[in-house]
């Protein structure tokens, strides 16, 4: 049995297919289409998926779109008539949208599957889960728990923002809602927004900037004062309560009334790209440290609902590693599985699993000593030798093979130890937003410049944003304060306190850039102004080839741990195919390309002769 998951028509758009309950292949549209979280419907991904497991569409039995568009519509009608007459030129301007996208969504869907290929309408059944259902199959259906709480928590879905559930077998029972207007995932983006940073694709770079707060400034217990009295209440059990008084999102077209939250905190909305004040720091560590308190209370509801020893996430604000890392530390529950797409595009692998555990009835997948179902998630495109030589003979790029892998691996390891920056392509793309080592730009940790070069130099970004480590599993202990895998990148860790530097006196009181680029450990380039680390653990059994390159860097170097982020620039989706590969490794300042046994120096290519156009064409992230 066949079954293809979709999201689409909001963003991050991305495609599923399931085999009997097994993950074939899973991938973001934007991968292909090269825009950056493409909200189309995925064709591209649809027909890779499809590809992947070498059938055609008319072979898919059910298709499964991840949630209920006449639910969500009948939210936003139900949504501008209580707030009328408030929001009319929002609605005005949303109405054509919405007709297409949600009230003839049946129709979109079966016109777009007739452009992918030939099939029989009346035998493909199509089903429509709820959004928040999506979510927790996702996170459930791949943990490897039999019996686990389920805890989603995003923006909004039809009209839940944020849900708990138990999950026992193939059986998912949702046992508590959290309703929309009030959301934890649109409290964070009203505040990504009034920071600085787009909504729906910035709220990491929020979690990144908290840091920069000075934990030791009264201006923090003033701000969570203001966000407790004002914006939002909490309850004992997690849910919240946002006052519509200082919000403009449910009927208008803003996150936030800027005049009120200027009022609130003493200062504007901070605009574009200006440089950040410690007030704006400070304020968005106050907005961390609020969040990570609903998230724990949330997390003790669920395990009071649940009794259950394990938990498993899904939803936006699961991509929130600096939370996920202090439940961890909590206690409250024994194990957890964080679904890597935990995010919109994960939703596709969800209405898939929905509709073959619960609408089906089927048995969960025996995993057989695997850590989840995921396979690493590696379950994109992989590039053959012949695509790759093809790319090299598109751009009459100098390249030098290797026939053995080991060799590779010592060759690149030595590379990387010279203080070289490195694109790395291998196997299959990753699934979700976190690159994993087979779509990742990759560099020394102990290199003290490597974050400064690497943001400004490489990714073309802000030179606050903090790089994440990769370190062998079996070597995590030796450099973090962890006691759990980390293999999706979806964990804070503290480096561990023999690593450290001392902090001057002053500290918290200095510039940005000073506190950027004080040495505070022996891994430079991945320590984070308050000792953390957004920790991606290496498994040998997920993926050998990046186990092998960072063995072998151990074995020159003595650390098994190096500096990984995803293989794009600034407002580019991550690498999907060699060619993407290529022109990101000419366009930027990185010294060296592998992509499968093939290595290329930038020294050796030949002059690329592409203008720098692509830069202004590129959005924000």
């Amino acid at each position: 049995m066949y079954i293809l998951g979709i999201s689409a028509f909001y963003h991050d758009s991305a495609a599923a297919l399931l085999k009997d309950g097994e993950i074939i292949a899973a991938a973001h549209e934007e991968r292909f289409t090269r825009k950056k979280h493409d909200p189309g419907f995925p064709k591209k991904a649809v027909e890779y998926c499809l590809r992947e497991a070498g059938i055609k569409l008319k072979d898919v039995e059910t298709l499964v779109f991840y949630d209920k568009p006449l639910l969500k519509f009948e939210r936003l009608l139900e949504t501008y008539y209580a707030f009328a007459p408030k929001g009319v030129r929002s609605f005005l301007m949303s109405m054509p949208v919405w007709l297409k996208e949600k009230m003839f969504l049946k129709k979109l869907i079966y016109d777009e599957l007739k452009t992918i290929g030939d099939y029989d309408k009346s035998s493909l059944k199509l089903l429509f889960p709820d959004h928040h259902l999506s979510h927790a199959a996702s996170a459930y259906y791949a943990s490897p728990f039999q019996d686990a709480a389920i805890l989603t928590i995003d923006g909004v879905g039809e009209w839940a923002t944020a849900s708990i559930s138990h999950g026992k077998g193939k059986d998912l029972t949702v046992l508590k809602e959290l309703y929309f207007p009030h959301s934890v995932g649109l409290l964070y983006s009203a505040f990504t927004y009034f920071l600085g940073f787009r909504v729906n694709s910035g709220e990491y770079k929020l979690m990144g900037l908290a840091p920069y707060g000075d934990p030791t400034s009264p201006d923090i217990d003033r701000y969570v004062k203001i966000i407790h009295e004002n914006i939002c209440t909490v309850y004992e059990d997690g849910s919240i309560w946002l006052n519509q008084d200082v919000f403009d999102y449910a009927t208008g077209l803003y996150m936030v009334k800027d005049a009120v939250w200027e009022r609130l905190f003493g200062f504007p909305a901070r605009k574009g790209e200006s440089n950040l004040t410690q007030e704006q720091c400070n304020l968005g560590l106050a907005i961390q440290r609020v969040t990570e308190d609903i998230v724990l209370k949330m997390a003790r509801e669920a395990k009071r609902l649940t009794g259950s020893k394990n938990l498993t996430m899904a939803g936006g604000v699961a991509l929130n590693c600096v939370a996920n890392g202090k439940l961890l530390k909590s206690g409250i529950f024994e194990d957890m599985f964080i679904q890597p797409a935990a995010g919109d595009a994960g939703g596709a692998l969800g209405a898939a699993y929905a509709a073959y555990h619960i609408h089906y009835g089927k048995d969960r997948v025996n995993l057989a000593g695997r850590m989840d179902a995921m396979k690493g998630s590696y379950l994109g495109p992989e590039a053959s030798n012949f695509e790759i030589e093809e790319t090299a003979k598109k751009f009459n790029a100098v390249y030098t093979y290797f026939d053995d892998f080991e060799k590779l691996a010592e060759a690149t390891a030595k590379i990387l130890a010279d203080g070289n920056v490195v694109g790395w392509h291998q196997g299959r793309m990753e699934w979700g937003p976190r690159a994993l080592g087979n779509r990742s730009i990759i560099a020394d940790a102990r290199n003290p410049e490597m974050q400064k070069r690497l943001n400004l130099k490489i990714k073309y970004r802000e030179g606050f944003r903090p790089f994440a480590p990769s370190v062998l599993a079996e070597d995590e202990t030796e450099y973090f304060d962890v006691s759990a895998p980390s293999p999706y990148m979806l964990l804070i860790a503290d480096v561990v306190e023999k690593r450290r530097n001392t902090l001057p006196p002053g500290y918290h009181a200095q510039e940005l850039k000073d506190k950027l680029y004080f040495l505070r450990s022996d891994l430079p380039s991945i320590t984070h102004l308050d000792y953390s680390a957004r920790l991606q653990t290496v498994h040998k059994e997920t993926n050998p080839r990046y186990y092998g390159l960072i063995s072998a860097f151990k074995q020159l170097t003595g650390y098994g741990v190096i500096v990984n982020t995803s293989f794009n620039v600034r407002g580019e989706p991550v690498v999907c195919t060699p060619e993407d590969s290529y022109r990101c490794f000419m366009r930027t300042e990185m010294d060296v390309l592998v992509v499968g046994n093939f290595l290329f120096e930038k020294a050796k290519q030949p002059e690329f002769g592409e203008s720098d156009d692509w830069k202004e064409i590129l959005t924000s992230d």
